[in-house]
């Protein structure tokens, strides 16, 4: 590709030679560079990407694009456009041939539930023989294809690198999980996709590097309407009137309470055969079918709903929807790990107050016996974080067993003491394990006939940061192995 053609359809104004042969745009020094690399100059919170346009070019970088102006020898082809990161968006999408296009693409935000929703449309696209892929907080997924991310929504350069992959892969369709900060960074700029789903909004992700208030996080999460096609919205979400304000796009609502085309009814919570069954009625208009879930709880309900709607749109039969909603698993979100076991034992990736809350909410509707925890707080985290959880797992578990949780660099004795903070007040029981994994064999080990054990905090993570050093650590892993050693099996 020559330099012109990566700027095609991009506002900007170039001083140099625009038939300069392009390989590769990179908007970070730690990559590999070389003359035929395009260097965009990106401004983060705490770093300017224009301070380091000299080091790409001694670094044999010949190709710029600013906002800024710079100083750089006259061989240098220098890019000026008004936004950096808007042309790193464009640039990347011609780069990679524009794959978003030739994808059925889907957009999920919201404060909460924009995995989960995510991982029930791809099971039902999945069983519909649509194969797709999710970019999102817990990783990429498409096929036996599995890397993490750094980010929820990634850049737009990564982001439109992970579509020609998918793309490349087979995929017929990505589902993409579309943070406030993805929009405030332009990571989606340029994009415009066939269906969103907003689930929820509440107050999150304020502060100095994130959002100013809610008012500016309200109004990225709305710059949904202005990249889709149609968009589906939870009616039952309080803000409801204040997010669909001004849409500029075609608005579907979904509902489990309010009168909507799509509706899920009936919802229907039982134990059997010591596994959580979650069960409703989907209503798409006139139409209407049974649906059993694969993940428990009355907000993946409004999840399923959500994603019902997408699919139903795209015309996928109610069998496969019904496979679908039934085969769905999401790592680290209200995750049941199979087993024989009298007991259920599920692993949640809630790690403040109100989660924690909206979990075991969630679990009471199946009448366990007993709610056995194992929880701990994060490092170089808020103190009041810690007091909230100590407070509402104490309350809602028969037994807390209070552990570390990426102590980072503090002291994990010294997190447990906030934490007790919270708990000791709660009047609930509990016991102190420092080590994780004994923690959770401890858990294991006391849990009889009925009870149910939440590993709550660390979700799909498999690492643990102890003293600013991750090592392996994979929750799920380690309660299988526990099994495993019971039964007299060979771990591995």
């Amino acid at each position: 590709m020559i330099l012109q053609e990566l700027l095609n359809g991009i506002p900007c104004t170039v001083m140099g030679d625009t038939l300069r042969a392009v390989e590769d745009v990179v908007y970070d020094t730690r990559k590999e560079m070389k003359a035929e690399t395009v260097f965009v100059c990106i401004e983060g919170f705490t770093f300017d990407g224009h301070d380091y346009a000299m080091a790409a070019y001694e670094r044999g970088v010949r190709i710029f694009a600013c906002r800024k102006e710079l100083s750089l020898p006259e061989d240098a082809t220098v890019i000026r456009t008004e936004d950096t990161r808007k042309f790193l968006a464009l640039a990347s999408a011609n780069l990679f041939g524009h794959p978003a296009e030739k994808l059925f693409t889907v957009a999920v935000t919201g404060t909460k539930g924009k995995t989960s929703t995510s991982f029930i449309l791809k099971s039902i696209l999945d069983a519909a023989g649509i194969p797709a892929g999710v970019i999102g907080s817990t990783g990429v997924y498409y096929g036996d294809h599995f890397e993490s991310t750094a980010n929820t929504t990634p850049e737009s350069y990564l982001l439109h690198k992970l579509y020609r992959q998918m793309l490349d892969a087979g995929c017929k369709a990505v589902i993409i999980e579309a943070a406030s900060q993805g929009f405030k960074l332009h990571r989606t700029y340029g994009i415009r996709f066939d269906a969103g789903i907003f689930t929820n909004i509440s107050p999150d992700h304020i502060g100095k590097n994130e959002h100013a208030d809610f008012e500016e996080y309200m109004n990225c999460k709305k710059q949904i309407f202005s990249q889709c096609r149609v968009c589906y919205v939870n009616k039952d979400e309080p803000h409801y009137e204040e997010i669909v304000e001004g849409a500029s796009c075609p608005v579907k609502d979904f509902s489990l309470e309010k009168e909507s085309f799509f509706m899920a009814m009936e919802p229907a919570f039982r134990l059997e055969d010591h596994r959580m069954k979650t069960a409703f009625t989907a209503v798409c208009g006139k139409d209407s079918f049974a649906v059993d879930l694969g993940i428990p709880g009355y907000f993946s309900l409004s999840n399923a709903i959500g994603a019902i709607a997408v699919a139903y749109d795209l015309g996928v039969s109610e069998e496969a929807m019904q496979k679908g909603l039934a085969d769905v698993r999401v790592r680290g979100r209200m995750e049941i790990i199979p087993s024989s076991r009298p007991y259920t034992v599920i692993i949640d990736a809630a790690h403040e107050e109100f989660s924690c809350r909206s979990l075991f909410a969630t679990i009471r509707r199946y009448a366990p016996k007993r709610i056995i925890s194992v929880f701990g707080c994060g490092g170089n985290r808020s103190k009041l974080r810690r007091y909230g959880m100590g407070s509402a797992i104490g309350e809602s578990s028969d037994l807390s067993i209070i552990t570390s949780d990426n102590s980072r660099l503090e002291k994990t004795e010294d997190i447990i003491e906030d934490i007790l903070v919270g708990m000791k007040p709660s009047g609930g029981r509990y016991e102190i394990i420092i080590d994780r994994k004994e923690a959770i064999k401890k858990a294991l080990s006391v849990a009889g006939e009925g009870d149910c054990i939440l590993l709550i905090g660390k979700g799909h993570e498999t690492y643990e940061d102890i003293g600013g050093v991750k090592r392996p650590f994979d929750e799920k892993q380690i309660v299988l192995d526990y099994f495993k050693e019971e039964d007299g099996l060979p771990n591995g």
